[in-house]
């Protein structure tokens, strides 16, 4: 009997002990609360066609999440007017054809969420001008989150200048699942 005291004694004095010596838990909320900016900015610093190709890539997918949400909804509740009013700030210059493509390919496949993989930006000239652009694969899922295919779009883009002492610029889309400008196509040789 005094042997299986001295054990019991000994198994709450361990309890205790480990008990004790356990750190509290911070919740995210906790973490939240006490965070500030300098905290959550990578220590590694992106030069700016990363930063460029980062933000592009957040954009895209974020126009196709809610591009999806739209689609999901009845399309003529409060909801989704403020969902397709926040679609048209991703446009410089939003009209009634900005989305009838996105939206109608979207439909038509019966795409319930999208993800997109490989964004690279890239530049085209056209006579004077620089025309930026993203070519980026876009993955559709269906409503079990079966994959419906995996195709190559691009988005045409503008970084537009807020404030001329800081270096600050505004995002937009000019054309999204655009075509690229083709090259002018002159043949070479003999023709006849």
């Amino acid at each position: 009997m005094k042997k299986i005291n001295n054990f019991l004694l000994l198994t709450i004095l361990l309890t205790l002990f480990v008990a004790c010596n356990k750190k509290a838990e911070v919740s995210d909320l906790e973490k939240l609360r006490n965070s500030n900016n300098t905290k959550s900015y990578p220590s590694v610093q992106m030069d700016s066609m990363q930063a460029i190709n980062s933000i592009t890539k957040q954009k895209v997918q974020e126009l196709l999440d809610l591009s999806t949400l739209y689609l999901s909804g009845n399309r003529n509740t409060e909801i989704d007017t403020v969902i397709y009013s926040q679609m048209e700030s991703y446009f410089h210059k939003p009209d009634s054809l900005t989305f009838k493509k996105l939206l109608k390919e979207l439909d038509s496949m019966k795409v319930k969420s999208v993800k997109v993989n490989n964004l690279n930006v890239y530049k085209e000239f056209y006579k004077k001008d620089t025309l930026d652009y993203a070519k980026f694969n876009v993955e559709y899922f269906d409503n079990k989150n079966k994959s419906l295919g995996s195709f190559e779009k691009n988005a045409q883009y503008i970084l537009l200048s807020t404030s001329k002492m800081k270096k600050e610029f505004k995002f937009y889309f000019l054309d999204f699942y655009s075509k690229p400008l083709k090259k002018d196509s002159t043949s070479v040789g003999v023709t006849k």
